[in-house]
């Protein structure tokens, strides 16, 4: 093992406390995950490959969930998908240096976590999904698509917000969408890591995380279906989210040398 069992106890608990946060909105967790993994590992490709795969195991498990309530419309989402995997690989595939890359997340979640908090505090609860042109769930699909590969996240934080400020379907279906979204995203961008041979992973420490973020997400997303409408969860996801990104910027951006 690499970090001392104690860590590595505290780790779990505080990974199974970020996915049950995540889940519930229908997130999977990763940028937290990069910005807690960042404290304990050194190499910076073990944090990316370490972040994805837990973000791979919450919401597999919330899509599952999802799917047997009805909320999964593979058709409807397709459009997403289609565009935003290929662009999650090449994203994924880039060699950033780790200060443009946390740079480039920190910038990211502010902006994803004021867009999520903006729109849970306009949220209504009757509203009728408004209709747009096929083309623009591919533009979405793709452009969110390559930044969740260069910021090795599922992308999901990026387009829920979005789609609720577009009021594109009622809330439980965009979260069944961010949750497949972050599914295909997430495997992309390992795939992605694999091909440039940037794919670095603690396999202990990655099992034990994996187990403590599935138990969370499951936990999460049960509670997602059965009371998502909970806006002072979303307001406290967004105000992590938020802190994520600053502490992000601050600490593994704006004080390391941009030239290194």
């Amino acid at each position: 093992m690499s970090i001392a069992l104690s860590e590595l106890i505290i780790l779990m608990l505080i990974f199974f406390g970020i996915a049950t946060l995540y889940a519930s909105v229908g997130f999977g967790g990763g940028s937290s995950y990069l910005a807690i993994l960042a404290i304990f590992f050194t190499s910076f490709f073990v944090i990316r490959s370490t972040a994805l795969f837990c973000n791979l195991i919450v919401v597999a498990g919330g899509c599952y969930l999802f799917y047997r309530k009805g909320h999964l419309h593979f058709k409807k989402f397709l459009p997403f998908v289609l565009t935003s995997i290929p662009m999650a690989f090449i994203g994924a595939s880039f060699k950033l240096n780790e200060v443009i890359f946390f740079s480039i997340l920190g910038v990211s979640l502010v902006i994803a976590a004021i867009a999520l908090f903006t729109q849970t505090i306009n949220l209504k609860t009757d509203f009728n999904p408004r209709n747009y042109p096929p083309y623009l769930s591919y533009v979405l699909g793709a452009l969110i698509g390559l930044l969740s590969g260069l910021v090795g996240i599922g992308g999901g934080i990026f387009l829920a917000p979005i789609l609720h400020h577009m009021k594109w379907d009622r809330p439980i279906v965009i979260a069944a969408l961010s949750s497949f979204f972050i599914l295909v995203n997430s495997i992309s961008g390992l795939s992605g890591l694999l091909w440039n041979n940037s794919f670095e992973i603690y396999w202990v420490e990655a099992v034990c995380l994996c187990i403590a973020v599935l138990i969370g997400g499951q936990l999460g997303t049960r509670f997602s279906i059965s009371n998502l409408s909970a806006r002072r969860i979303r307001i406290i996801t967004a105000i992590l989210v938020l802190f994520v990104g600053v502490r992000v910027l601050i600490n593994n951006g704006l004080q390391l040398n941009f030239f290194s």
